[in-house]
């Protein structure tokens, strides 16, 4: 009751202070009322929510643990890439999604990677997947579902989570990202900040650095540009994104040849 009282009695004006005065700008220069140990937490609740719900289909890593090596190791080229902002803060732990006709990935916040075997039994190089990765990487470490979250949830509901009156409220918003993926769906400017943060992650290592394009030209190529996952969202367009993310390799001179690495074929095969 007090709480309400509280939030009540400040204006427009005092509430502008008060939230100045516990905000601050997170390591990528964005001003970050939800804070990173919110992340941290959410993406916890939300990995619980996703764990108990049997829709997900997930692959235990105990009954394919070669798969597993295969994708973490795909994961730890980029983490290391030192790229990252929150390398060390989020848990970047991948789950494997059984489901062959789900062309599909996500990360959530605090860093748990989820991608479908649709997805990876789709793209032919694994150049294609650790572009994908890399952008799904992207979106958690800039924090988009956050930043979305301040949009969506609005001041009051932020406010008592900051006060730490959080159980609930974060209870809630981790059960909608869950069961919707509530908050994973992001604008052009987040999908072309996600573009450029997987080039800049892939020039780092010895995946193509615009791998992220082979997945649009391949959807292009079979008229399949007017169905392309949420994930990596329409807008902008699919022809668009490849001139850009190619753009965007050839300013920043990294290496686009496909990397030729052994071994994927048989993890597409183990799944």
């Amino acid at each position: 009751m007090k709480r309400n009282i509280l939030l009540r009695l400040f204006t427009p004006v005092t509430l502008a202070v008060v939230i100045l005065g516990i905000t601050s700008c997170d390591k990528n220069d964005n001003v970050a009322l939800f804070s990173v140990s919110n992340d941290v937490e959410l993406g916890q609740q939300v990995s619980a929510e996703i764990a108990s719900d049997p829709s997900y289909n997930i692959i235990p890593e105990s009954e394919n643990p070669e798969a597993y090596a295969y994708i973490n190791a795909m994961v730890d080229d980029i983490l290391n890439s030192g790229e990252l902002a929150y390398r060390d803060e989020f848990a970047w732990e991948v789950t494997l999604l059984k489901d062959d006709n789900t062309l599909n990935a996500f990360a959530t916040p605090g860093g748990y990677i989820y991608v479908y075997t649709g997805l990876i039994k789709y793209l032919e190089t694994p150049d294609a997947l650790e572009g994908v990765l890399g952008h799904e990487i992207a979106h958690a470490d800039l924090r988009h579902t956050s930043r979305n979250i301040q949009k969506q949830y609005g001041v009051s509901l932020l406010l008592n989570i900051l006060l730490g009156k959080n159980a609930s409220q974060l209870k809630q918003i981790a059960g909608q990202v869950a069961g919707t993926l509530s908050g994973l769906s992001f604008s052009r400017d987040f999908e072309e900040e996600a573009d450029a943060k997987s080039v800049d992650y892939l020039g780092a290592t010895d995946y193509a650095c615009n791998g992220a394009a082979y997945f649009f030209e391949k959807l292009l190529e079979e008229g399949q540009a007017g169905s392309t996952p949420e994930f990596l969202s329409t807008h902008p367009s699919p022809d668009s994104r490849v001139e850009d993310i190619n753009a965007l390799a050839t300013e920043a001179g990294c290496d686009t040849s496909l990397s030729g690495k052994s071994g994927y074929e048989a993890f597409q095969n183990s799944l």
